[in-house]
């Protein structure tokens, strides 16, 4: 008694069994858990003549040894068994591998029981005895699961290529037309203006249009507005325009000379004083100019892209930012949308730092569990894809398997109002603080069940 069986038993049933159709050979692997060998064997024919190959035990006991074995597309599991009950089994099932599909097989249906058994992960709960025309449809159901995983990940891999520009990842209709518009206009701007919020990708958006640009081989130098001196106003742009934004920042003087093509991004626009945007209206001014053919020593391809998290056409009609720099700016516009409008973006996103970090710790961890999807995407995201790259760069050092998993995401992020002082381990239970009663811990546990409700 105990040993995993695939051969089928003498006492199974007297069901008809279905004959699987033609062309349908596709194999899968359910694991089968039941204290009856006769249930077992019924099993083994029934399951032998759809095409499916039948792992088997009478000892629950190893029912995990033989999910980390074979990694059945399902298991079937029986309620009441000696020595461990089913429910305690489908918990410790779900706690390895959330994604595991688990059906329960009962002899006497309970509705309380049932609705236990699916809220704990449990993708149906079948009352014996199972006929074979119910394995049918089971297996039916499990193929349909897999084709449809598989179609996304096909169509996830598909969008992942065809759905980035440069580095910046989106398949949202929003996201796709701002690839268009850089596109578009990257081999002809001058000036440029990113709008969008604080961790969005503005700076991602700069470095698309210069390397789409004609000046793509040319330098691509970054300066932070706020830290631009007083004493730019002081300057004569006549002289050197360059140099107007040589001396923004202190060590990049040689980022930007006189002599130098290439694109200047100035992050946060909105900042600049009075005094700054007198400069920078001069200087666009000059390269103007330049680019025509005017006075000597004005870079002859430079580009001046801008960001802001502001309506600065709104502050330039209520005189706190100057319309005429307003003006020269906004030749061209990019409006980022935040990562909250951008629906499923969040998980493609997530993928991909999944991948990129996994791959930078050494972590095996290739796919992000339902309940983790589903916190990602009920997030806010105030931070943008910055506070998601950041997200996923802590639970990819945190996680330990082949999936990522809600234990691996900040308690904040699972259950809003709780800190990191609460180590948050998802289904695998939670380790508390000194804070934390063990009451207060089955509290939070049932709080994250009834989240994850449909």
């Amino acid at each position: 008694m105990g040993e995993p069986n695939t051969d089928a038993g003498d006492s199974a049933p007297q069901n008809s069994i279905p004959q699987i159709p033609n062309g349908d050979q596709s194999s899968l692997v359910i694991l089968a858990i039941d204290d009856d060998p006769g249930i077992l064997g019924f099993y083994q024919a029934a399951l032998g003549a759809l095409g499916v190959q039948l792992v088997s035990s009478t000892d629950p006991k190893q029912a995990l040894d033989l999910i980390a074995a074979h990694n059945p597309n399902l298991v079937i599991l029986d309620l009441t068994m000696p020595e461990i009950n089913g429910m305690d089994l489908l918990n410790q099932i779900k706690s390895r591998d959330p994604q595991t599909r688990v059906v329960m097989i009962t002899g006497n249906y309970a509705i309380d029981t049932a609705i236990k058994a699916i809220q704990q992960g449990a993708i149906d709960y079948v009352c014996k005895p199972v006929s074979a025309e119910k394995l049918q449809e089971l297996v039916s159901r499990v193929r349909t699961l897999l084709s449809q995983e598989e179609r996304t990940r096909n169509l996830e891999r598909e969008l992942a290529h065809v759905s980035s520009l440069e580095g910046i990842v989106g398949h949202c209709p929003r996201m796709l037309e701002v690839f268009d518009l850089i596109r578009r206009v990257a081999p002809h701007f001058r000036t440029a203006l990113v709008i969008g919020e604080p961790g969005s990708g503005r700076k991602a958006v700069a470095r698309a249009l210069h390397n789409l640009s004609l000046g793509q081989e040319h330098r691509f130098a970054t300066f932070k507005s706020d830290v631009l001196p007083e004493k730019l106003a002081e300057l004569q742009v006549a002289e050197s325009p360059a140099a107007l934004l040589s001396g923004a920042v202190v060590g990049e003087r040689e980022l930007l000379q006189s002599e130098m093509s290439g694109t200047v991004f100035l992050d946060e626009v909105g900042d600049l004083s009075s005094a700054a945007q007198l400069s920078l209206v001069r200087l666009l001014d000059q390269i103007e100019a330049g680019n025509q053919g005017a006075p000597v020593g004005i870079p002859q391809d430079l580009r001046v892209i801008a960001s802001t998290s502001r309506d600065l056409q709104a502050q330039s009609q209520a005189g706190k930012f100057r319309a005429d720099l307003w003006y020269r700016l906004s030749v061209v516009q990019i409006y980022l949308p935040p990562l909250r409008d951008r629906g499923d973006d969040v998980l493609l996103l997530a993928r991909l730092f999944l991948t990129q970090f996994g791959a930078r710790y050494g972590k095996a961890a290739r796919h992000i569990s339902r309940g983790a999807e589903a916190v990602l995407l009920a997030h806010s995201w105030p931070g943008n894809v910055d506070e998601l790259e950041s997200v996923m760069q802590r639970a990819c050092m945190l996680t330990g398997g082949n999936l990522l998993d809600l234990g691996d995401l900040p308690a904040g992020l699972v259950l809003p109002g709780y800190g990191d002082e609460v180590l948050f381990r998802g289904t695998r239970g939670l380790s508390t603080s000194s804070g934390q009663t063990s009451s207060s811990t089955e509290t939070l546990r049932q709080r994250v069940r009834d989240m994850l409700e449909p």
